[in-house]
Order: structure tokens, then C-alpha cells, then sequence
């Protein structure tokens, strides 16, 4: 789920980031910060519950699809065993969306820092070297932001694998460590075993940082 919610980020945040850094006007760059910090005002919980009522079977998400000929797609996903079940608000796809909602501005922002840092000259450079404007994206601008991935992918990938307040109230929660470890030190009181779920993350996340340092995404924090 981490890695799922990871890539997604990336793949959403990257045009907007690139958007506000390279195209957006002074005023519209300000909307911009407001909209991405918007959603960090408000409460943690606040926004799970309410994510939690619109994925509801009586939610405006059901809604819509039922007005649609996709329902029966809707109802063959939510089958699957693995990531379905009786409704979006209880599954792992409604798990995965609400996740990828809530970090989502950790990701967009050291992005657009990134960007903001990539010298006009190199891109004009390249230009005058006779590259493509794709060759300039792809050689160019992706190297030089991709610290700046890196740095939001720390934030996006260590919060979800230590949440377990999303999985207990939207989907199931099983099969999340940081429920586990919840559930283990206080319903059952296993505290050994709770620390020992732990340790997962805390080794996952000091190899990832150790890989994160030799990127140097650290300079895009």
C-alpha cells in the first residue's frame, strides 16, 4: 500500500508541481500554495470521516457510478477478494484513495521546490544543443527534480506505512503493520510482539533514507 500510494503520488503531483513552478502567474502560483496547504488546516480524523461517507454505498461516489453503465465494473472490482469488499468505504481501494488524499500535499510541494531550483539557463541550453522538448524533460528536468521526488516520496511512503488510523476506519485493517502494532500493545496488550511489528518500518525506512541520502534528496527538504 505504501509503494502503491508512493507511485501514484508521483505520477499525480508532478504535473501539478511542474505546472505552478514553470507556467503559473505570481497570483495563481498563491492559489496554488493555498489549495495544496488547504487540505493540512483541517482535521486528520475530520477528513477520514468524510472521505468515509462519500465512499459509503449511500455516498455521492456510489452515486454517480450507479447513474452510469460502469456499475457492474464498480461491483466486479469490489469482488476481488484482495482489494474488494462490500462497498468503497470498505475496501482497499478505498483505503488506497483516501491515503493517497491525505499525503498527497507532502508529495507535491518538495516537487515543486525542485523545480523551482532548475536553472532557466540548463533548459535553454539544451534547446540550443538541438534537443527535443521531450529530450529536455526527460534528460534535463526529471534528473534535476528527481531529489525533490525523492524528498516527497520519504513523506508519502513512510506516513502511509505507519498509519493505522486510516485502515481501522476505511477498509479493512488487516494485513497493515501499523494497525498491528496498535492493536498488539493495547486490545491484546502483546507488548513484545507489538515491538517487534515495529521494527519492520523503522528498518524499512533507515535502508530507504540511506538510499534517499545518496540521491541527495535531503538537499530538497
Amino acid at each position: 500500500m505504501a509503494c502503491a500510494v508512493t507511485i501514484f503520488a508521483v505520477v499525480i503531483a508532478f504535473p501539478i508541481a511542474y505546472y505552478a513552478a514553470r507556467y503559473a502567474p505570481p497570483r495563481m502560483k498563491a492559489l496554488f500554495y493555498l489549495g495544496v496547504m488547504l487540505p493540512l488546516w483541517s482535521s486528520y480524523l475530520v477528513k477520514i470521516y468524510a472521505w468515509k461517507l462519500i465512499l459509503a454505498k449511500e455516498g455521492i461516489i456510489n452515486w454517480i457510478v450507479e447513474g452510469t453503465k460502469i456499475s457492474f465494473l464498480m461491483d466486479a472490482i469490489l469482488a476481488i477478494p484482495v482489494i474488494g469488499g462490500n462497498s468503497l468505504s470498505v475496501s482497499y481501494i478505498g483505503t488506497f484513495l483516501v491515503l493517497l488524499y491525505v499525503w498527497l500535499p507532502f508529495m507535491i510541494l518538495p516537487i515543486q521546490a525542485a523545480l523551482e531550483r532548475i536553472p532557466h539557463s540548463l533548459l535553454e541550453a539544451s534547446d540550443d544543443l538541438g534537443a527535443q522538448p521531450a529530450q529536455t524533460f526527460r534528460l534535463v528536468t526529471i534528473p534535476l527534480a528527481l531529489p525533490g521526488i525523492i524528498a516527497g516520496s520519504i513523506f508519502t511512503f513512510s506516513l502511509t506505512l505507519g498509519d493505522f488510523i486510516v485502515p481501522q476506519i476505511v477498509g479493512s485493517s488487516r494485513r497493515f503493520i501499523g494497525q498491528a502494532v496498535y492493536a498488539h500493545q493495547g486490545t491484546a496488550g502483546n507488548i513484545p510482539l507489538a515491538a517487534a511489528f515495529a521494527v519492520v518500518p523503522i528498518l524499512v525506512m533507515a535502508v530507504y533514507l540511506w538510499m534517499a541520502k545518496k540521491r541527495g534528496a535531503f538537499d530538497a527538504l
